[in-house]
């Protein structure tokens, strides 16, 4: 017991375990608590979901990822993802990702003092000193995940990865036109009814469950069939 509360309670001492065991009805002396508790290495702090976990609500990832076009070409996406309900606040699409051009993707994703509180993301050049300037002047802080741990980022790495494997490994992009209308295509059906075990398969815009006696099922499609949704409709 003294081992498993120290192990799940890294913050607590001994005097703090004594008393929980006083009151399970353990008589147990302090030093002796003590002397079985787990040894931390290193001094208590809360792992990197716990800090995930505390701050869902306020805290946004933005990432960067690669589309190659049938020319050849390779176009840039700037993606900002919102940690509570996995929204896509806002994307957009350049063949050229300057330091200019993605401070101005700050800027309109967060409009009229809207700006989250934590703002996550990897160390990649493109956050430059600029980025990082505007991301102060929006009262906005900064974490960053360690290098080579896209596991840290893994709420906007997961939604680049759906991206890729129901909307972008089936298309053929021509340009930037092209891969904005396929993304603004694919945000609006993940965002009204692409369900989420996250979300307790729930979509990031919560969906109504219909009742079972409401008239028929009907099937739509989506992204030019690639997608249905299903909604119970008059006939």
């Amino acid at each position: 017991m003294i081992r498993t509360m120290s192990r799940n309670n890294p913050r607590w001492g001994a005097p703090r375990i004594h008393g929980e065991l006083l009151k399970l009805g353990i008589e147990i002396s302090e030093p002796t608590v003590a002397k079985y508790m787990l040894r931390n290495r290193k001094p208590p702090s809360q792992t990197w979901r716990t800090f995930l976990d505390n701050h869902i609500t306020s805290m946004v990832s933005v990432d960067f990822f690669t589309v190659p076009t049938i020319r050849f070409e390779i176009l840039y996406v700037f993606l900002v993802l919102a940690h509570e309900r996995r929204r896509i606040v806002h994307f957009a699409v350049t063949m050229h990702p300057t330091a200019e051009w993605t401070v101005q993707q700050l800027r309109e994703a967060f409009p009229w003092e809207s700006a989250p509180r934590y703002l996550l993301r990897d160390r990649d050049r493109i956050f430059g000193n600029e980025f990082v300037d505007q991301v102060k002047a929006m009262g906005i802080k900064q974490v960053l995940s360690a290098p080579r741990s896209p596991w840290q980022r893994a709420y906007v790495e997961r939604l680049i990865g759906s991206i890729r494997r129901e909307c972008l490994d089936h298309m053929i992009v021509f340009g930037e036109r092209s891969l904005h209308r396929a993304l603004t295509a694919y945000a609006r059906y993940y965002h009204s009814w692409r369900t989420h075990l996250s979300l307790g398969k729930d979509a990031p815009e919560s969906r109504r469950t219909q009742d079972s006696n409401e008239w028929k099922v009907v099937e739509f499609l989506e992204l030019g069939g690639l997608h249905h949704h299903y909604e119970r409709r008059a006939a």
